[in-house]
């Protein structure tokens, strides 16, 4: 007499229900898997893991009141023994490092087919990290180059003088020298000589790229003040 497969638990956590439906069903035709619950918030994950302890948490990166990274960091909160699986559509890095440090085992995306899926929650289950570690070192070391990029833009940015950034924010709004300089009574050869020194601080080879470099990196000025004192003929 065959004896009947020891049962893993898991708890879906996907706020569309189509999907969650289809999960469901999906998971239901492996005998090892039963699927005890369904949560579609953050908010509504944690009571549902004490109430229906799973042994596997499958998640969608997605949820309209936060990230399957909050909901995935309250769930191993409570319970550290609960393994957690993402199953989302954000490829992004930041998801995938949100993910690792929620404690997350795996992440898999949407497209993936129902035999990864039951796999990867079985080993999830089984305390295996599915996730490769040379996949991990590739996405941190993209993180922190994008990280030093961000800091090289803001420098660059706050780098600017109230003047210049003045006369960037009027550059936004499609004013030729010009006109900058009948807007801010100032001389045109004073303005000339501080688009100067913005295209030299931003790196940019003509207004255009300035105010696509600025806008780009944050830059989001006020309106600026007709009423301004010049600075010099």
């Amino acid at each position: 007499m065959n004896q009947a497969p020891e049962l893993t638990k898991v708890l879906l956590v996907e706020d569309h229900r189509a999907v969650a439906e289809g999960l469901w069903a999906l998971l239901d035709e492996y005998d090892d898997l039963t699927v005890v619950g369904w949560s579609d918030s953050v908010a509504e994950a944690v009571p549902m893991t004490e109430q229906l302890s799973p042994q596997v948490a499958l998640i969608d990166y997605r949820l309209p009141d936060g990230t399957g990274a909050e909901a995935a960091a309250h769930i191993r909160a409570h319970d550290p023994a609960i393994a957690v699986v993402f199953l989302s559509a954000d490829t992004s890095d930041g998801a995938l490092l949100a993910a690792v440090e929620a404690g997350a085992s795996g992440y898999l995306l949407k497209s993936a087919g129902g035999e990864e899926i039951a796999t990867a929650i079985r080993a999830a289950a089984a305390g295996e990290t599915l996730i490769p570690a040379r996949t991990l070192m590739e996405v941190l070391a993209r993180h922190r180059e994008s990280t030093r990029t961000s800091a090289r833009q803001t420098e660059r940015l706050e780098s600017l003088t109230a003047r210049e950034r003045e006369i960037l924010a009027l550059m936004t709004q499609g004013l030729d020298n010009r006109a900058i300089a009948d807007h801010l009574t100032i001389s045109y050869a004073t303005v000339r000589t501080h688009v100067r020194g913005i295209l030299e601080k931003l790196d940019a080879r003509s207004q255009l790229e300035a105010v696509a470099k600025a806008s780009d990196w944050g830059f989001r000025p006020a309106q600026p003040d007709a009423a301004t004192e010049p600075d010099g003929p």
